[in-house]
């Protein structure tokens, strides 16, 4: 997910060493596909499967598991997609911000595709962005299962306790979220280092006792276990994919990383782990067929199971914790890219602005992942919804990089499509592989996404309405001055500031308060907030300012989208503090108490202009999302029939 490092607070990748960045990538980048040897391999014997631990079936099962880590990981996601930075931002919102034409405050050029393409494009990277939430809610479910599980291989009596064991310890992860996460943070990377080698010797002592098993780095062995079993064979493809959970988190954060570091970590460290782990499973099913029930736990001798059970959950609680934090950055780019509606942001460290909870999608995160806990019971049966989401929001990020290589890049139609269309061929046989899995679970993503999906394109078309309904009613600047010059207001020391979307028109908020008070401020400020497409936007290009007529300012303040808007910060830049101290140093601001009501001709389906003005009633206040101060700020209510 995107970011996650920065809601972690883990130290700005440049004040790091090569080797240390690395490092904390193994923690935070591959907590998720590094624990999923704990349920993948023993996924692909499900009953549904059919399929049993015979020599044949074991070479062909981990030989598709080799090539799929080799081709989606280290091909799709390492060599190719991570050069689509978003000025060094990954994920899939920042390269849906690069593949969008850009507003004017982002300075990305229009990509050059028809503009009646644009909406069809952001409908399918929110979708995309919206699939990763069903993703952030089902991998704290199976991992912490997973790892639990593990009781059960060294005390079958334990089994009763497995899900008891894993509702507390979910509720005790989304509890401390709101504590923030810097000091654990810079735990996960040691703890992930030992988990990986941990696994990696697990793995290499079974692989020492059966060295046949390397044969199945053979990918003939994959093309004819797909022939012998037909239908079975396509079908367990659902499972062998969750051996690639987590990929999106390699592009997701290069931002803070590098690319560097996260390709030296994944193939110097993780994918041999990963590797050896898988093989050092199949060769304990070939000595010994009965440990398919769970044959991750079976690698370990008896006296270290509880050791690893509890490295496992450790390891599964770091996984978990990552695409947690990366909901809440998900969460914060939606906001200020205009998908979401304003949700409260707390920032838990006064060091890193990145570091931030929000308390709602903590909320939602933790019910429904405890619901998952209780409704499946057990990881096998949990795996069954876990695939749609991954391989989903992997094949819309396939599509965004087709356009942004045609678009941005310059490649030409056939080298696009024929990368694009290989990832997506691939992308295509594991989501059809999981579209089975919907009546046994699989829905539970899909239904997420969607809600998720109606809400966000409800809001950002709701607010696109506004947003023309103010400007086709906005008085113009200029006649409000030719009326302050025949009928001059008192003028009163200090800065009134008013918040506007327009700049050529006059803020609602401010005819309503000089209708009223028949007063203004010596200095008046109209200031308007810009969400560039771009991460950050650096301070020298935070403000335009032009001073105007009658002590009248516009300011457009701009950020990026993984910034706060800070208003009262705003005001103490270097282009306004002066005009703010010469207008006697008083700030008072005004804001807009709006109340939508689903009663107007605008041309949106009655049942969204409700859900709409739902979520406008219980969005955020915008005196607290954008920082004003509450003790300086006067609200003027304001009713809109949309």
């Amino acid at each position: 997910m995107s970011s996650t490092v920065r809601a972690i607070g883990l130290p700005p990748a440049k004040s790091a060493a090569p080797l240390a960045l690395s490092l904390a990538a193994l923690g935070i980048v591959f907590g998720d596909i590094g624990t999923s040897p704990l349920y993948a391999f023993k996924a692909c014997f499900a009953p549904e499967y059919g399929l049993s631990p015979t020599p044949e079936s074991v070479a062909g099962l981990l030989s598709l598991i080799v090539w799929t880590l080799t081709i989606i990981v280290s091909i799709k996601y390492v060599a190719v997609i991570m050069r689509a930075d978003n000025a060094g931002e990954g994920g899939i919102l920042a390269l849906l911000a690069l593949v969008l034409p850009a507003n004017g405050a982002t300075g990305t050029r229009d990509p050059g595709g028809p503009r009646r393409a644009v909406p069809y494009l952001a409908a399918l990277g929110i979708f995309g962005a919206a699939l990763l939430y069903g993703d952030g809610v089902i991998t704290p479910a199976i991992s912490v299962l997973s790892a639990v599980e593990g009781l059960t291989v060294a005390t079958p009596r334990l089994a009763s306790i497995v899900v008891p064991l894993a509702v507390v310890l979910l509720i005790a992860l989304f509890a401390l979220q709101r504590r923030g996460t810097a000091t654990i943070g810079r735990l996960f990377g040691p703890v992930m280092a030992l988990w990986f080698g941990v696994i990696a010797i697990l793995g290499a002592v079974e692989v020492i006792r059966a060295p046949e098993i390397l044969g199945a780095l053979d990918p003939r062995h994959a093309v004819r276990f797909l022939f012998a079993h037909g239908v079975g064979g396509f079908l367990v493809l659902g499972a062998v994919v969750l051996a690639v959970t987590g990929a999106e988190a390699l592009y997701a954060d290069m931002g803070h990383f590098g690319k560097r570091p996260i390709r030296r970590a994944w193939f110097a460290f993780v994918f041999p782990a990963l590797l050896l782990n898988y093989f050092g499973q199949g060769a304990l099913l070939l000595r010994d067929p009965q440990t398919v029930v769970n044959p991750f736990f079976h690698l370990a001798p008896a006296a270290l199971l509880y050791p690893l059970v509890a490295l496992a959950t450790a390891a599964t609680v770091i996984a978990s914790q990552a695409l947690i934090s990366g909901a809440f950055s998900l969460t914060q780019q939606a906001i200020n890219l205009g998908y979401s509606p304003r949700l409260r942001v707390l920032h838990t460290s006064a060091a890193e602005p990145g570091q931030i909870f929000i308390p709602a999608v903590n909320t939602a995160l933790a019910v429904l992942s405890l619901t998952l806990v209780v409704g499946f019971q057990s990881s096998n049966a949990l795996s069954a919804a876990y695939g749609i989401a991954v391989t989903g929001t992997m094949a819309v990020t396939t599509l965004l990089f087709y356009m942004l290589a045609r678009a941005r890049w310059g490649w030409s139609r056939w080298s696009a499509l024929t990368v694009a269309g290989g990832f997506l061929l691939v992308d295509g046989v594991f989501f059809a592989a999981n579209v089975v899995k919907i009546a046994r679970g699989g829905w539970v993503p899909v239904v997420i996404a969607i809600v998720v999906f109606t809400i966000m394109m409800t809001w950002h078309r709701g607010r696109s309405l506004l947003i023309e309904f103010r400007g086709a009613d906005a008085l113009p600047l200029d006649r409000l001055f030719e009326t302050l010059t025949l009928h001059p207001p008192t003028r009163i020391p200090g800065t009134g500031v008013y918040l506007t979307g327009h700049q050529a028109g006059v803020p609602r908020v401010l005819l309503h308060h000089l209708e009223h008070e028949q007063v203004l401020h010596e200095s008046v400020v109209l200031l308007s907030i810009e969400y560039a497409r771009v991460p950050v936007v650096p301070d020298q290009e935070r403000l335009d300012v032009e001073a105007r007529e009658h002590g009248f300012v516009t300011v457009i303040a701009r950020y990026g989208f993984q910034e706060s808007p800070l208003v009262a910060a705003a005001l103490e830049h270097p282009k306004l503090a002066s005009l703010v101290a010469r207008a006697g140093g008083r700030v008072t601001f005004y804001v807009a108490h709006e109340r939508v009501l689903p009663t107007g001709h605008a041309a949106m389906p009655v049942w969204r202009k409700r859900l709409f003005a739902f979520l406008s009633r219980n969005a955020h206040p915008a005196t607290d999302f954008f920082g004003i101060p509450p003790n300086a700020t006067v609200e003027l209510g304001e009713q809109i029939e949309l």
